[in-house]
């Protein structure tokens, strides 16, 4: 007896929509391909026309970069920087969200609303007053309010409490009251677990804004071997005003920590977003 099988072919509009999604990968990928390029060339051959295929100049190029700016240095102060803020805006933010989103007391969407609202107020309005704080708690030059403030990020706060309405049920919580388990205890143990999709999804956010992030480390840090890289990529188009291929070593260093970054928690999300605390 034959058996016929029936195999839909491929529609021509999901055919299309493959083709749409390639075109925009390249898009997106094409001008850090450039980039990356540009930084194996010299800057006569940047100059002459576009480059697809890696010349011969990157470790010239490199060595030029280090001869005047400490880019390793920046390098490393911006990774502890970035690390440090994400670790503590990540958990921070988790243990605030857990608390609007766990704990129904008197004051609790009064409170929400206010750390929804600090979100509409623009960083610039309050950085005179910032810098003053720091100056008179004499901070300045340190990389301590670069960090400590990312405790109280609103927009991590919104983004995970949502996600904790429907992943942490009450049904856990209330178990692990009955087996005696404490409430930092719960938090960590279930809910931090629970809800750690989300934590990546602003962690990508959070290391790639402190990573790149310029104007208070520029205003805060006085002492040349604790700049960060983006202040470092300023002093360095400083000397090398032409030099673009070195300039383009430079930025290439500066973003693959953010490419690496993704790549290893965007896992984390693509797996995780669908985990809820019960099963229907």
């Amino acid at each position: 007896m034959l058996m016929k099988t029936n195999k839909s072919p491929i529609s021509i509009k999901k055919v299309a929509s493959y083709i749409l999604l390639i075109l925009l990968s390249l898009i997106c990928v094409v001008p850090f391909y450039i980039m990356i390029i540009d930084a194996t060339h010299t800057n006569g051959e940047i100059a002459s026309k576009l480059w697809l295929l890696p010349g011969k100049s990157l470790l010239n190029n490199y060595h030029r970069l280090v001869e005047s700016v400490h880019i390793w240095r920046g390098f490393a102060n911006s990774l502890f920087i970035a690390v440090s803020t994400t670790v503590v805006s990540g958990y921070f933010s988790a243990l605030t969200a857990y608390g609007f989103s766990r704990y129904k007391f008197k004051g609790n969407k009064a409170l929400y609303a206010i750390v929804l609202g600090s979100m509409m107020i623009p960083m610039q309005l309050g950085f005179i007053g910032f810098y003053q704080l720091i100056s008179k708690i004499h901070l300045l030059n340190s990389y301590i309010p670069l960090i400590v403030p990312a405790i109280a990020n609103a927009s991590s706060v919104f983004f995970i409490k949502g996600y904790t309405d429907g992943a942490v049920h009450e049904s856990l919580i209330e178990a692990a009251r009955i087996d005696g388990s404490g409430e930092f205890a719960t938090f960590n143990k279930i809910g931090l677990p629970l809800i750690m999709p989300s934590i990546a999804t602003m962690s990508i956010f959070t290391f790639i804004g402190t990573w790149n992030s310029y104007l208070t480390p520029l205003i805060l840090i006085t002492d040349m071997d604790k700049y960060t890289l983006p202040i470092m990529q300023v002093v360095a188009r400083g000397v090398y005003k032409t030099e673009f291929g070195t300039i383009y070593t430079c930025i290439a260093i500066s973003v693959v920590p953010i490419m690496i970054a993704f790549a290893f928690l965007s896992k984390k999300i693509i797996g995780g977003l669908t985990v809820g605390g019960v099963k229907g």
